[in-house]
This record gives structure tokens, C-alpha cells and sequence, in this order.
């Protein structure tokens, strides 16, 4: 039975890495292989299935996780993430820090991937933690969990605006109706999750050469504006594609020169140009100065790049393996609610698959042909299926060793607060469509 075979091989990669200490790198790579070939692809086929999965996962996260992170270590070194860490602790205060942080992460995330805005944020999220003593998670988790749910419920980004095609929904009436439930349940989660006994009893530190280790003077910092203006250049980039996406939708020279420009390996590309050029005299004397810092921050990335990739090719495995299908043929006569069982299937594939994207799609075929005479506003349908995908991140979830990796947490330690949050997300999300699904046929729209 496939979903058998997921659940035994999650617990075969726990033991690996907890119990033998085997590389997480290998580890994903060696259970990929044993679910290859009980899922039965053709030994031949088998590194080509996982060279597609690593690249296909690499290819979107490598420029992305490699230029944002030597962005966060030239703002670091420089003095600049300092700067604005004290502008939020002057403005929030130390016990206002979690709130800082989710009222930041949500307004760059309604148009950012998770991992585009979690390598932007996070330079500042270590700058607070080493200025004001505090945990790392007490900052670093209010940012993740406000990102995760600007990037799962929320069109512009992929997967919502991929089912709003399906649906034949409004994008903009999805985004208006999911604000109400997003804004409120990330919120809630974000400022609970930090104090819950069992996260509060984890204290891991920084990873080595993500940040600087530098106490700047005042005097040494460079001023706010541009500060603010580096770290926010490739937000307003790529936020301004999504916003144009959106508006003018359709084929331009202009379209497309906005659409590259905002693109996220260019936007970020352009910011590390402009920190070098506006931080640069203040690192070093040569431009080589500036290069050490960036190099740094690619030395520090290889390893988690490594393990995200060898997530991408576990994941590639499942999907290649017919798991989705099978999955997609069990449920599609359930006789319940269109609205549960979009969140039901696309929780299934998620926990499956770990792909949010796989999850979405498949589970918006399966559930179309009932939207039809259900009643149910396309919209709700829309936000049930984004919900359900972020359920239960786990170890076949790149994004799962992203978030592991950057907050150095044990693989039993990111299980707890990573699959526990994204859960009760979902769960709280579901809640939420089905409300607003209630309010709009009382109110009769």
C-alpha cells in the first residue's frame, strides 16, 4: 500500500538521522533509493528520478537561497541589519519583538515566496536575537509562521493562484476573502506557537557565518534610508511584478521587461549590487573585502542547499512513484462536504508528497467536478485546497529542512514545531473557509 510505504520510510529516515546520526544529505538520498525501488521505477531510471527531483527543487532554490543570503551577510557585516534591528526594538520595544516581526513578515510575504522573504527577513531576525539575548525561536518562528501563511492561503503565490485558474475563481475576491482568515489565524499562531512549553524548552544558537558577529557603533552603522531602501529594493521588485501580473495581465515588451526585473533571482542579483555598491567602503578598503563577506555566506548555505536538494529528490520519488494517483483514486467518490474534502486531499498529498504545489493541483482535479452543483462559492473552494496543503510539513517538504537548518534545530526538534504549526494552520484555516462560506450565503452573495 503506497501510503504505507511513505509512512515507513519517514520512519526509516527518523531512525537514520536521530538514532545512527547519518547526514541528513545522505539520509534523504539513501531512503529516496529504497522507496525507488519498492514503489518499483526501473533501478535504471532511479538517478534520473533523483537528479530530476534535485534539480528541479535546486534550479528553484539555489540563486534564490545563495544571492539572499550573501545580501543578509553584506547588510550584516556592514552594520546595516543592526540598524534596522535597532529602529524595530526602538519602535516595538523588547517585549513588542514578536509583534514586529509578524506585522513585517506579513506584508512582505502576501506577494513573496516563503523562501525568497524568509532569506530576507532572516539577517534581521539574528541581529535581534544577538542584540536584545533572547531565543532564537522567540524571534525566528513569528517570522516563519507569518510567511507560511501569506505563501499557502494567499494568491499571488503559486499554488492558490494555480486553483483559482481551475476554479474559475476570482483572484482578487480570493485574496479579499483570505486576508480575513489568514491575517487573524497566522497571527494567532505566530504569537502562541513561541510560547508553547515544549518550543520554549529548545534553545538553539545561529549558524556559523549567516551573520556577523560585529557590534557596531552608532557612529559606524549606515543611516536608516539606506538601509531600509537595500533591504526593501527586492520586495518592491518582485511585489511589484506580482501587482503588475495581476492588473495587466497579457503579452508586452514592458510586461515582460517588469516581470524579469521582478523576478527573483534578478531582484535579489540587483539588491546585492546595490549593497556592495552602497555598504561596500564600509566592510573593507577592496572590493575583496566585500567578496570574503559573500563568500562566507556561500560556505555557510552549501550544506543546507545540499539537504533541501536531497529533499527535492524524495519528494520526486513519491511523486514518480504513482503516489499521487492512488491517492487521487481512493478519494474521489467520498460523499462529504466539497469543501472537507478539497482540505481533506490536499492534506493527504501533503503528507504524502510533501510538494504544497502537487497537493493543490491534484486535489483541485479531483474535487472540480463537484463544485459545480454544489453551491459553493469558487473563492472558498479556492482557500479550502491552499489550506490543506500547508498541513503536516515533514521530512519529504524542502521547505521542512529550510526552516531546520537556518534555526539549527534537530530533525525530532523541527518535526515538533515545524509540523506542528503548519497543522494547526491548516486546521484553523479550514475553520475559517467554512465560516466565511456560511457569512456569504447568509448575506446572500
Amino acid at each position: 500500500m503506497p501510503l504505507l510505504v511513505v509512512g515507513t520510510s519517514v520512519l526509516v529516515l527518523l531512525i537514520l538521522m536521530t538514532r545512527m546520526k547519518l547526514n541528513g544529505f545522505a539520509a534523504l538520498l539513501l531512503v529516496a533509493v529504497g522507496v525507488a525501488l519498492v514503489q518499483g521505477i526501473p533501478a535504471i531510471e532511479i538517478p534520473d528520478v533523483l537528479s530530476a527531483g534535485i534539480g528541479d527543487q535546486i534550479g528553484d532554490t539555489m540563486l534564490t537561497i545563495g544571492l539572499g543570503a550573501m545580501v543578509g551577510r553584506v547588510m550584516g557585516d556592514s552594520g546595516a541589519a543592526q540598524r534596522i534591528a535597532g529602529k524595530l526594538l526602538d519602535a516595538f520595544g523588547p517585549r513588542g519583538v514578536q509583534v514586529a516581526m509578524v506585522v513585517t513578515s506579513m506584508l512582505i510575504g502576501v506577494t513573496m515566496f516563503y523562501e525568497v522573504a524568509f532569506i530576507i527577513i532572516v539577517p534581521i531576525a539574528f541581529t535581534l536575537v544577538r542584540v536584545t539575548g533572547v531565543n532564537l525561536l522567540w524571534v525566528g518562528l513569528p517570522m516563519s509562521i507569518a510567511l507560511s501563511t501569506m505563501h499557502s492561503f494567499l494568491p499571488p503565490h503559486p499554488g492558490p493562484t494555480a486553483v483559482a485558474a481551475t476554479f474559475h475563481a476570482s483572484v482578487g475576491h480570493t485574496l479579499f476573502y483570505g486576508l480575513f482568515i489568514a491575517v487573524p489565524a497566522g497571527a494567532l499562531v505566530a504569537l502562541l506557537w513561541p510560547r508553547l512549553p515544549f518550543v520554549k524548552a529548545m534553545n538553539p544558537s545561529i549558524p556559523k557565518g549567516l551573520v556577523s558577529e560585529r557590534e557596531f557603533t552608532d557612529e559606524e552603522m549606515p543611516g536608516m534610508g539606506w538601509s531600509l531602501l537595500v533591504a526593501l529594493f527586492p520586495v518592491v521588485l518582485i511585489a511589484g511584478a506580482a501587482v503588475t501580473d495581476m492588473l495587466a495581465p497579457g503579452e508586452s515588451p514592458f510586461l515582460h521587461a517588469v516581470a524579469f526585473i521582478g523576478s527573483a533571482p534578478i531582484a535579489l542579483l540587483l539588491a546585492l549590487l546595490l549593497a556592495i555598491w552602497a555598504f561596500g567602503p564600509r566592510i573593507g578598503r577592496s572590493l575583496s573585502d566585500v567578496s570574503a563577506s559573500c563568500t562566507s555566506a556561500a560556505q555557510a548555505m552549501a550544506m543546507i542547499l545540499l539537504v533541501i536538494g536531497a529533499g527535492g529528490a524524495f519528494k520526486n520519488v513519491l511523486v514518480e512513484g504513482g503516489i499521487s494517483d492512488y491517492i487521487k483514486d481512493i478519494t474521489e467518490h467520498w460523499a462529504i462536504s466539497p469543501i472537507i474534502l478539497a482540505w481533506l486531499i490536499a492534506a493527504i498529498l501533503r503528507i504524502a508528497l510533501g510538494s504544497a504545489t502537487v497537493a493543490v493541483v491534484t486535489a483541485s482535479g479531483v474535487v472540480l467536478p463537484l463544485l459545480a452543483g454544489s453551491g459553493v462559492h469558487p473563492e472558498m473552494m479556492v482557500l479550502a485546497v491552499s489550506c490543506g496543503s500547508i498541513a503536516f510539513s515533514h521530512v519529504n517538504d524542502p521547505g521542512f529542512w529550510l526552516f531546520k537548518e537556518y534555526f539549527n534545530l534537530s530533525v525530532i526538534q523541527a518535526i515538533k514545531v515545524r509540523t506542528g504549526y503548519t497543522t494547526v494552520l491548516a486546521v484553523l484555516g479550514l475553520g475559517g473557509v467554512l465560516a466565511a462560506e456560511w457569512a456569504l450565503d447568509v448575506i446572500g452573495l
